[in-house]
């Protein structure tokens, strides 16, 4: 016969009664012990620097940058290079890269952490089932008769459920949801790093690619040199020495070419491996330096919000959670702990008999666990936990302040960059003419040639460095976005569990 819910055993319901009642009462007396975690403030600052950094030059001839303060940083940052080749590769990074794809996994794991721990909060339901063969002792039974050897089958649920009158079970749900926090805070910065990261090696091939141009025309003037001394030394108005001077300086420049051109092959080898592809299956595009757009309006985070944007701060800052709610913890250990557990159980000799109401066993009952002498332990380890958090409050200040002082880094190597590419180009410009003026001169015998090739080598420095310079300046100005916080709140490609993602860190 099926029995209905209403016709449960007396015991069984006489345990669910005081099951609830007790679960109550603790409710309604329990409280959590430790501290309540509060963020700290964000640094009472204006600016990051003592001077605000001016990034134009007067009369440049330079894009001129300027920092917008207040505006929001673009998800798809990269976008304002304006290349549909680069937002491409940035796209498939983000879809292939194996360090996003650890990162993922491993958030996912924490979050089920939490869920385990969350689990602590609800009564815990078993069923269990048994059959075994017994011999009864004579002794046991109390008269001398030897019963035969028997089966025993039994059957039933057991309940039980932790009161955590003092919120051991809630502060380890919180240090779990906290880990969880920094592990979402690590995909963040490894999306962070990874669209930085392809973004510079992308701006390194096609500076490479550059230097490369700039030197093979550097050689093809050597080579031209070289061809106009031979045929002055044939109609004797040049020496040996011209020539070998011209051909030792061709051979110099040949040298510029390999170290260029495997800083260009690591550059593409690298931007491969951070699509998550081997150098043989895959070839970056040929950027040049002419195909990006400089952006001239850089969105400038309030001080007191880029704490609520970098990844690593805000990772500093869930280990400063878990640290606190470690203390709490630790401190609950101190008190005392109720257990509530209620069981029913059919047992019997046959499984015939086996759900009959003379085979019901019950019981229910609480237990009270409380600490009395550890040798110190449980003091210790609060005080542990309190040194802890101290620990991780002085690693979350360091890293406010490296956040800081790398923004400030690189809004004053912007403006540095603006000021040396003004001066490269001015340079390159006056070697320019100067090198028209002695080309012309030599030809009619005012001077000799090697003040040409002196000449013409100034134009060649003045030449490289203005690409080096121009591509340092994308280059500071991708490390300025990332300073930033690149805009990975708003990217819903990265969104987590949500009980690990912080969306809070969006309110800026």
């Amino acid at each position: 016969m099926i029995r209905r819910c209403a016709e449960l055993p007396a015991g069984l319901r006489l345990a669910g009664r005081l099951a609830a009642a007790l679960a109550l009462a603790a409710l309604a007396a329990g409280c959590t012990v430790g501290p309540d975690f509060k963020p700290p403030p964000a640094p009472a600052v204006k600016a990051y620097t003592r001077t605000p950094p001016a990034t134009a030059v007067a009369n440049a001839t330079a894009a001129q940058q300027r920092f917008v303060l207040g505006r929001r940083i673009s998800a798809d940052w990269w976008h304002l290079f304006r290349d549909r080749r680069l937002d491409a590769v940035v796209t498939q990074a983000i879809a292939g890269n194996q360090d996003l794809a650890s990162a993922r996994a491993t958030l996912a794991a924490a979050d089920e952490a939490v869920a385990q721990a969350r689990g602590a909060l609800f009564p815990q339901f078993d069923v269990n089932a048994g059959i075994s063969r017994e011999q009864s002792s004579e002794v046991t039974l109390g008269f001398p008769i030897k019963t035969p050897p028997f089966n025993l089958f039994s059957i039933g649920p057991t309940v039980s459920y932790a009161l955590d009158p003092f919120g051991i079970d809630r502060r380890r749900i919180e240090q779990q949801g906290a880990v969880a926090a920094y592990r979402a805070c690590q995909l963040d910065a490894a999306y962070l790093t990874l669209t930085g990261d392809v973004v510079s090696e992308a701006l390194t091939i096609a500076l490479a690619r550059d230097e490369l141009k700039a030197v093979d025309s550097i050689i093809k003037g050597d080579e031209e040199n070289l061809r106009l001394i031979r045929s002055e030394l044939d109609l004797g108005e040049a020496t040996e020495l011209d020539l070998q001077t011209a051909t030792s300086q061709l051979e110099a420049d040949r040298t510029l070419l390999p170290p260029i051109r495997q800083q260009r092959s690591v550059a593409r080898h690298a931007l491969t491996i951070l699509l998550g592809r081997l150098p043989a299956q895959w070839s970056p595009p040929a950027f040049d330096l002419a195909d990006f757009t400089l952006p001239v309006e850089l969105p400038e985070t309030l001080p007191a919000q880029l704490v609520r944007q970098r990844p690593d701060i805000l990772a500093s800052e869930a280990q400063l959670h878990a640290a606190s709610a470690a203390i709490g913890v630790a401190t609950a250990q101190l008190y005392p702990n109720i257990n509530l557990t209620a069981s029913f159980t059919q047992q019997a000799v046959s499984t015939s008999t086996l759900f009959n109401p003379a085979s019901s066993i019950w019981n229910v009952g609480a237990q009270l666990l409380a600490p009395v002498f550890h040798g110190g332990a449980l003091r210790a380890q609060k005080r542990a936990a309190v040194d802890a958090f101290d620990a991780a409050l002085a690693n979350y200040k360091q890293a406010v302040l490296t956040g800081f002082g790398q923004v400030a880094d690189v809004m004053q190597a912007l403006a540095h960059d603006a000021q040396l590419l003004e001066a490269q180009r001015r340079a390159l410009k006056s070697a320019e003419a100067s090198l028209q003026l002695t080309r012309t001169d030599y030809r009619y015998g005012g001077v000799v040639v090697l003040q040409v090739i002196d000449a013409q080598r100034l134009v060649e420095r003045a030449r490289l460095g203005e690409i080096r310079a121009e591509a340092q300046r994308y280059i500071d100005t991708v490390h300025f976005l990332t300073a930033m916080g690149g805009g990975w709140w708003e990217r819903k490609d990265l969104a987590g569990p949500a009980d690990a993602r912080k969306k809070t860190t969006a309110a800026n």
